[in-house]
């Protein structure tokens, strides 16, 4: 780890930063100060593989959220900023809003987006930064149950239609180890990750605003049709 207060860190440098393994953190929101983060054992979610839990596949299937993509990336970064129900503590400080709102305007970073009610409002989602075929996920959220873990479903198979290789999420979690995420050796990572970056990953594969149905979305992950 180093010390990102004495460098003047750009969306460029934070680019070439993911493509060399590593990203920037900051110990909570009021301190300005980032550093530079490249865990010894990697997380990723297995593209091939990721699994569904059963509950989740019949929420996913019911369509009971809508699922956007790219259209409100302040909101989800806010969302993800926000205090959790077991810490009053966020990293994500106004550098980090300023360096990834950069990238979505560059088209680096993307969001998935999930909705409910009526009038529709956004109760859950993630942001992340796509580089070849490589997503890098940041971070996700959640206001009423499962909404963070559909984004996360969509978001596999919205990277999996667009032909991506690889699907980071910086550290393997409770959370992430349901759906298949392992931890990687840092050499293995760096491999599969220049892999990825020299392929193309289409983001754009399926339509962005909130189309896809949630059949569509297990059909690619493989999961079998509901029963009849």
């Amino acid at each position: 780890m180093h010390d990102g207060a004495r460098v003047e860190i750009t969306p460029e440098i934070l680019l070439k930063a993911y493509a060399a393994g590593i990203f920037p953190m900051a110990e909570d929101a009021d301190d300005p100060a980032l550093y530079w983060v490249e865990p010894r054992a990697r997380g990723v979610l297995p593209l091939d593989g990721f699994v569904v839990p059963r509950r989740l596949a019949r929420t996913v299937r019911s369509d009971v959220f809508e699922v956007r993509s790219d259209t409100d990336f302040d909101a989800v970064i806010a969302g993800c900023a926000a205090p959790r129900r077991d810490s009053a503590r966020t990293w994500i400080n106004d550098r980090i809003r300023d360096l990834y709102g950069a990238l979505f305007d560059q088209g680096h970073a993307h969001t998935i987006e999930v909705y409910a009610g009526e009038p529709r409002r956004l109760v859950g989602g993630l942001y992340g930064v796509s580089m070849g075929a490589a997503f890098f996920g940041e971070s996700m959220f959640h206001e009423v149950r499962d909404a963070s873990k559909v984004a996360l479903v969509h978001l596999v198979a919205r990277l999996r239609r667009g032909g991506y290789r690889l699907a980071d999420t910086q550290f393997v979690t409770d959370h992430l180890a349901q759906f298949g995420a392992e931890a990687l050796p840092r050499h293995v990572y760096r491999r599969r990750l220049a892999e990825a970056l020299a392929e193309r990953g289409e983001w754009n594969a399926w339509p962005l605003d909130g189309s896809v149905r949630g059949a569509q979305v297990l059909a690619a992950l493989g999961e079998p049709p509901a029963a009849t």
